[in-house]
């Protein structure tokens, strides 16, 4: 199998940041804020820490570009970038939501070829490698089938929710249901738990890299309201756009309707 060592080094770290970030989940969650509504806690340094140690001892010679560590910016002069959040969903974290998780891909010239997401409270672990499908906890796993936007239901951020971020599109969907980190709505799509995930807030490429090999992995897409797929390792990891994911018809249909919406 292509990325057979890779996969099994980064299997290895999210499990041991996943074992991190369980045993503070079970005891001290304190945090404190990086920035504006942006916490960090004690467990995030701990995972950032042990999966960083454990890719550089393997593949010394790849970059790493990780939330939670000073960024280097030659990195996107190498072919080889793993890119790392210790744990998305930190404030789900810290509210003892169980939809979080440490999130490990790496990339190729741009493409995502191995990802893992390890979510610890749900005891559950969603991995992939370009053209090797995709699997949770052993077992394949394919996006919906669905075509029909006012069939599905999206999965969306609790965040955006609240802040009537979906407002424009009420009556486009038959749910819309709130779910905690990026990296796990990707995960769940890529599962088949929800047709379509739509984000309108900016992510960055730490937070959705190794959940956008899942879905396409798993037989669906990941772009934004025009339609394109994200290059990774750019030099600003920000993602100031729209995304979907899901099964490709399902995605171009909802981009084709609101860019119409936009446009109108």
């Amino acid at each position: 199998m292509a990325y057979e060592a890779e996969l099994e080094v980064a299997l290895e770290a999210a499990g041991e940041a996943g074992a991190i970030l369980a045993r503070h989940y079970a005891g001290d969650r304190a945090h404190w804020e990086k920035s504006e509504d942006n916490p960090v806690t004690q467990a995030d340094l701990e995972a950032d820490r042990a999966i960083s140690a454990r890719l550089r001892a393997a593949f010394p010679d790849d970059a790493l570009l990780t939330e939670e560590s000073a960024d280097d910016p030659a990195r996107t002069q190498q072919r080889r970038v793993w890119i790392v959040d210790p744990m998305d969903g930190t404030k789900e974290f810290i509210g003892k939501i169980p939809e979080f998780g440490a999130s490990i891909a790496l990339v190729e010239d741009g493409e995502p070829v191995v990802g893992v997401i390890q979510n610890p409270a749900a005891e559950s672990r969603v991995w992939a490698t370009r053209g090797g499908g995709s699997f949770r906890d052993g077992e394949r796993v394919r996006v919906s089938a669905l075509e029909e936007l006012s069939d599905a239901v999206v999965i969306a951020s609790r965040t955006e929710i609240s802040r009537d971020r979906f407002a424009p599109y009420e009556g486009w969907f038959r749910e819309i249901r709130p779910v905690g980190s990026i990296a796990w709505k990707l995960a769940c799509i890529a599962s088949g738990e929800g047709d379509l995930n739509v984000s309108v807030a900016p992510k960055n490429e730490w937070d959705v890299c190794a959940g956008d090999l899942l879905v396409r992995e798993a037989g669906g897409v990941y772009l934004d309201f025009e339609g394109r797929p994200r290059v990774y390792n750019q030099s600003d990891p920000l993602i100031d756009r729209g995304m979907a994911a899901g099964p490709r018809a399902l995605v171009e249909r909802f981009c084709a309707r609101e860019r119409a919406r936009a446009a109108a």
